[in-house]
């Protein structure tokens, strides 16, 4: 371990025992309650909801028959909130926001903050009540996923607007997930882009990311007294049919520096109260149930190209091993840029029987809204693996699950590039390559071409390899476009596939038919012409 690495971890012990330290302690007592007719208001005739989870971040309880609960709360700065039970819902905002929670804070936030957090909300209240709704859940659903809209202006704002949302309005799903960096520091933004993605028609869950952060807090535990004015926790649960979702803030804010132009740094990681609430949460959780950890920062790096070491969280084997007890598990995150599937295992402290699935999505606005605008004056924002920005949909079917990407403004079957020469004369065809970047391709896909209409399948091999398609628009950016406006350079894919064309191929025009068979069995295809010579 090199002195860098260990004087991050030793920060990181410092900040997470900081944040541990004992504190004055009152009781909140409420009730869980059928609204049944709406109005948020626990009426004479409402009758309790029993067995319902209700959390102070830490400590989880139930509510009893008549639907009332108590816990311990700090006394000077606390949440508690309601995990929405599988058949009922929570009350929504005009614009989509979960409102599942009560915030404490008797004096409010703390002063110097840039962006504003909690007004003083005074004594705790005699009675804290969570009003739910019945609604129908089908074990056959589906969510919407954006990985970091990252918005950094109003203009960023309305480009998110016209390239993602516009499409999405009135999609058929459940609910959507934006996994962190919602805005790009300016937390101002916070409100019109919830006013975008409400359009939408979704409850909206939001995970807290390391630029969503208020950068004047003095350190980690009031870095999101802005996120909690506007969503509530930043670390809480909810479930959907057989599904529990569990949203973890695993950034670790270190302080502003004295007023210093740069805000201070941060890491990956989860504090020991967060780890103390996914086992109090998943004490109540059946065994065979589907568990799903949204995050911002993924729980390991990837393999294929080097990253800071904050891009990670270094408790992933306490959370393992908190989940041992749940087989069916997967995780997303996002702060990438970029898109993977990783399948971890012991190397990386899981040691279930089999890996566990972490997806590290794409994201809405692909390369932080980079790159030449296009006729609609929206940049391309192509990210660093050649993956266009995008969305994902994520479908579950009685906890089973599978997951489609989804490039901005184009057909649904855009799902990879096909790189050839356009030429090729026939005596060396052998050794010319086709490139293929499978956008959200994994180890577990099955990527095949055939050249022409009657020739044989051939299997291509993965490697880490840089997109030529996104090689060569970079390279022509990097001439006409300004520093800030340019993308990143590219970085070695982990979903491009390679294979030489075939040795006997006769003169003409064809077709190089690309084919990929995901881990869920999924069949996408993709064709480009070459002239053989």
């Amino acid at each position: 371990m090199g002195r860098t690495r260990s004087s991050a971890l030793a920060l990181l012990a410092l900040v997470l025992a900081a944040d541990a330290s004992p504190a004055e302690t009152l009781r909140a007592r409420g009730s869980v309650f059928h609204d049944k007719n709406g109005n948020g208001l626990k009426d004479a005739h409402e009758r309790g909801v029993s067995g319902v989870a209700i959390s102070n971040g830490r400590d989880v309880v139930r509510s009893d028959r008549k639907g009332r609960y108590q816990i311990p709360v700090d006394a000077h700065d606390a949440v508690v909130f309601v995990i929405k039970p599988s058949g009922w819902a929570t009350s929504v905002s005009p614009d989509g926001i979960p409102r599942f929670a009560y915030t404490h804070k008797p004096a409010g936030s703390p002063e110097g903050l840039r962006y504003s957090g909690v007004a003083a909300t005074g004594p705790l209240p005699e009675s804290i009540d969570f009003p739910l709704t019945r609604q129908r859940e089908s074990r056959r659903f589906r969510a919407v996923v954006f990985g970091d809209t990252q918005t950094g202006t109003p203009e960023e704002v309305e480009w998110l607007a016209r390239d993602v949302v516009e499409e999405l309005v009135g999609v058929d799903a459940a609910f959507g997930i934006t996994l962190g960096d919602v805005v790009n520091d300016d937390l101002s933004l916070f409100e019109p882009l919830n006013r975008v993605v409400g359009r939408i028609g979704l409850p909206w869950y939001n995970v807290h990311g390391n630029h969503d952060m208020n950068y004047r807090a003095a350190g980690d535990v009031d870095s999101d007294e802005t996120w909690e004015r506007v969503y509530g926790p930043a670390t809480y649960a909810f479930e959907y049919a057989s599904v529990h979702f569990i949203v973890l803030d695993d950034v670790i804010y270190q302080g502003w520096n004295d007023g210093a132009s740069l805000p201070g740094g941060y890491q990956g990681g989860l504090r020991d109260d967060q780890l103390a609430f996914v086992r109090n949460y998943l004490a109540g959780v059946p065994s065979r149930h589907r568990v799903v950890l949204l995050m911002h920062i993924p729980l390991a790096p990837p393999v294929d190209f080097e990253v800071p070491e904050g891009y990670q969280v270094p408790q992933r084997q306490q959370l393992f091993e908190i989940l041992s007890g749940h087989p069916n598990t997967l995780s997303l995150a996002a702060h990438m840029h970029v898109q993977y599937h990783q399948f971890l295992g012991p190397e990386d402290g899981h040691h279930g029987v089999e890996p566990h699935h972490q997806i590290v999505m794409a994201t809405a606005c692909g390369s932080w809204w980079r790159g030449a605008r296009d006729e609609l004056g929206i940049p391309h924002a192509t990210m660093r693996d050649g993956v266009p920005n995008g969305y994902s949909i994520l479908s579950f079917d009685d906890g089973d699950y599978q997951v489609r990407f989804k490039a901005a403004r184009r057909p649904e079957d855009h799902q990879m590039h096909i790189w050839a020469p356009e030429s090729v004369a026939a005596v060396d065809a052998a050794e010319a390559e086709v490139l293929v970047n499978v956008f959200a391709g994994s180890e577990r896909s099955t990527v095949e071409m055939r050249v022409g209409d009657g020739g044989a399948w051939i299997p291509l091999t993965r490697v880490a390899r840089e997109d030529p398609y996104f090689v060569d628009l970079y390279a022509r950016e990097a001439e006409t476009e300004a520093a800030d406006r340019l993308p990143l350079p590219p970085l070695p894919s982990p979903h491009v596939w390679v294979a030489p064309l075939p040795a006997s191929l006769p003169t003409g025009v064809l077709t190089i038919h690309v084919r990929e068979t995901d881990q869920f069995g999924n069949v996408s295809r993709a064709e480009r012409l070459i002239r053989v010579e």
